[in-house]
This record gives C-alpha cells, sequence and structure tokens, in this order.
C-alpha cells in the first residue's frame, strides 16, 4: 500500500519541474534522473503536476505517463503529491481516482477561478470532498495566481469539516500574520488537530516562515539542497545557521522568483546540473536569452565562491 499523506507531513515536498525535450515533447527519461536527483537531496516528498510543473500545457495521456513514471522511480520511498486542480470536479474525480490507484499520496487542489465569496470557497470544496472521499487533500491557498482570497476564518471551517485536507500549502503574500493565525488554531480550541503547513512561493520567505511554525516547504528550486538543509535545522531550532545558509543562495533564489522567467531559470540550471536534458519550457512559456544565460553564469558561480569561502560546494548529481 502507498504511504499517504497525513497531519505529520514535513520537511521539503519539492515541487517537481516536467522535462521536455527540445522539441516540445515529454521527456520521460530525465523525469527518472530528475526523480533520483530529489531523492539524493534528501527530500521528504514530491508535487507532481503543480504550477511550475506546466501541468495545464500536458493531454491528459501525458498527465498519466509523467505520473506513472515519477511512481514507478520513487518505489515507495517518499510521499508523492498529484497537482489534480480542474475547472470540472467531473474530470477532477476521474484523475484523483486513476493517480490514487497508481499509488499517488494524495492531491494538491486549488480553488477554480470565479469564486468571489467564502460561501462559494466552502461550497466548491465541499464539492471537491464529496467527489473524492477520503483522498488526502494538500489544500494550496495561492490568490497571485488564482485571485480566490481565502482568509484565516474560512480555511480554519473548512481544516474542521473535512478531516480529509492534511495539508495547508501557504502562498499568500504578505502571508506572515496569516500564517500565524493559523498555526494558533491548533492550541486555542478553534481546531482540534493540528495540521501540517508547507509554504511555497519558490522559498521567498522559508526562514521566516519557518520562524512563524510552518512545518516545511511545498515549493521547487534548482538546488533542493539548500531547502532541505535550511528546512532540516529550523525543524531543529537552528534557525541562524538556516538563515546563514540561505544567505548565500538567496540571490538565485531572489533570480528564480521572477514572474515568466523563474521556470525557464530554473530549468536551466537543472540542465547545467546534468538533471535534465533540455530546458525547454513549452508554449506559452520564456525562452532565455543571450544577456539572461550571462546573468545566470554570474550568479552560478558567485554561488560556487561564496559556497567556498564556508567550505562548501553545490552537491554534484551522481546520476
Amino acid at each position: 500500500m502507498p504511504q499517504l499523506l497525513d497531519e505529520t507531513a514535513k520537511g521539503v515536498y519539492i515541487i517537481a519541474a516536467t522535462p521536455f525535450a527540445d522539441d516540445g515533447g515529454l521527456d520521460l527519461e530525465s523525469a527518472e534522473r530528475m526523480t533520483d536527483f530529489y531523492l539524493e537531496c534528501g527530500v521528504s516528498g514530491m508535487t507532481i503536476l503543480g504550477v511550475m510543473g506546466e501541468a495545464p500545457k500536458l493531454s491528459a495521456q501525458e498527465s498519466a505517463d509523467f505520473v506513472s513514471r515519477v511512481l514507478a522511480r520513487v518505489k515507495g520511498r517518499v510521499p508523492v503529491i498529484v497537482g489534480a486542480s480542474s475547472a470540472g470536479n467531473r474530470n477532477l474525480g476521474a484523475f484523483v481516482k486513476k493517480v490514487m490507484d497508481m499509488g499517488a499520496a494524495g492531491v494538491m487542489v486549488a480553488p477554480i477561478a470565479g469564486l468571489k465569496n467564502e460561501e462559494q470557497i466552502e461550497g466548491y470544496y465541499d464539492a471537491v470532498v464529496r467527489e473524492i472521499g477520503s483522498t488526502p487533500i494538500v489544500l494550496q491557498d495561492y490568490p497571485q495566481l488564482t485571485n480566490v482570497h481565502m482568509s484565516v476564518s474560512v480555511i480554519n471551517r473548512m481544516l474542521a469539516k473535512h478531516d480529509s485536507i492534511k495539508v495547508l500549502k501557504h502562498e499568500d503574500v504578505p502571508g506572515l500574520r496569516k500564517l500565524s493565525k493559523v498555526r494558533a488554531a491548533d492550541s486555542d480550541g478553534s481546531r482540534k488537530r493540528r495540521i501540517s503547513i508547507m509554504v511555497g512561493n519558490s522559498a521567498l520567505h522559508l526562514p521566516q516562515e519557518m520562524r512563524r511554525g510552518a512545518d516545511g516547504a511545498n515549493t521547487g528550486f534548482a538546488y533542493p539542497e539548500m531547502l532541505v538543509e535550511a528546512v532540516n535545522l529550523c525543524l531543529e531550532g537552528k534557525f541562524d545557521a538556516a538563515e546563514d545558509l540561505y544567505d548565500v543562495y538567496l540571490p538565485i533564489v531572489r533570480h528564480e522568483q521572477q514572474p515568466a522567467l523563474g521556470l525557464a531559470v530554473r530549468k536551466e540550471v537543472l540542465r547545467r546540473r546534468g538533471v535534465i536534458k533540455s530546458a525547454h519550457v513549452r508554449a506559452p512559456g520564456y525562452a532565455m536569452d543571450a544577456a539572461e544565460h550571462k546573468e545566470l553564469d554570474e550568479l552560478m558561480a558567485r554561488l560556487e565562491r561564496k559556497l567556498a569561502e564556508i567550505g562548501r560546494a553545490t552537491k554534484p548529481f551522481k546520476g
């Protein structure tokens, strides 16, 4: 039986890229190498077919093929969450059944665009839970993308109502106060169970979010070994050490956060590290130009210099 997602989730659940060949075709061999790479870096879990996994650009068959290949490569070593957001609940339900039968640990569901008030938001998730039953859910709060704003009170009501919502993926900005308020409900009597809070936004606010009570990161970065070490240090209460490590990588964290360009940068770094064969981003997508490649050259060289100053180097990929 696969390891199902629950409220104890912590660490780094890496948001995986979806590798394509230069011609835009799905590259399943690179998907296997990428999976090996993430596991070598020590991730606690993976999320595939997320926003940065270009899920809307895949056909239904490609999505199924990709999920199947990654799950087969993981072999149950870590939980794998599959992005399942869909405009139609029937399609969502059919896809969720398929990936759970393959061995997924749970699914990530963001609210559909157009939900205007708390009644509509709650009604949407009520319908999703009716459709997929007890399947573990990651509730994605990402208003910058969905334009759906969920208050702390509506989040807590949904968490209290639906035991199948195991994790809140917190991506609202500014969001530190919101994270603290959701976490406070674990112990103030307004909610009967502690839930896992994982953070996204390309880890731009990771150290502060961990101080506020996050359990880890559910995001992507081309140097996942840093995320793993920084989160582990925070979980051990060594926040200053985590900040010091994070600071070394911050220029590339920030560079990856750029709208449109960020995914192209992440894929190019993964290509240069020997993880994937091509940095291709499917259209509509961004292709780096010569000036952007030069900037990345400088940032990657700077990272190696800064790591050398503290007696470190980037993790080689054994492949």
